[in-house]
């Protein structure tokens, strides 16, 4: 993974606006949720670093992910994640075309 580009992740999110998309999004390792599938209406990242990034989906609902610094991605999926000062992972949020493997 490498360091957030917020032009670069702000182009990648904008990707995924009118598709059906699962997303895995964890934090601190013990709250998650995986292959949830909704269609992304909107989506906004904010911040200097770390990052905030939001999704709406399907009109009506959001999913805030805040202290985002890596990313990687490729034309199906998008992966973000948050790394503390110790290089562990504190938050992750990613996004896919196919539903992520169980």
């Amino acid at each position: 993974m490498i360091k957030i580009s917020k032009s670069k992740v702000e182009a990648e999110l904008r990707g995924f606006i009118g598709a059906d998309v699962y997303i895995h999004s964890e934090a601190t390792s013990f709250v998650f949720v995986r292959n949830f599938k909704v269609n992304v209406t909107d989506s906004f990242i904010a911040g200097e670093g770390p990052y905030r990034v939001a999704l709406r989906f399907d009109g009506h609902g959001w999913l805030r992910m805040e202290a985002l610094t890596h990313y990687e991605g490729d034309e199906n999926r998008l992966l973000l994640a948050g790394y503390d000062d110790r290089g562990r992972m504190n938050v992750a949020l990613h996004l896919g075309k196919e539903p992520f493997p169980e």
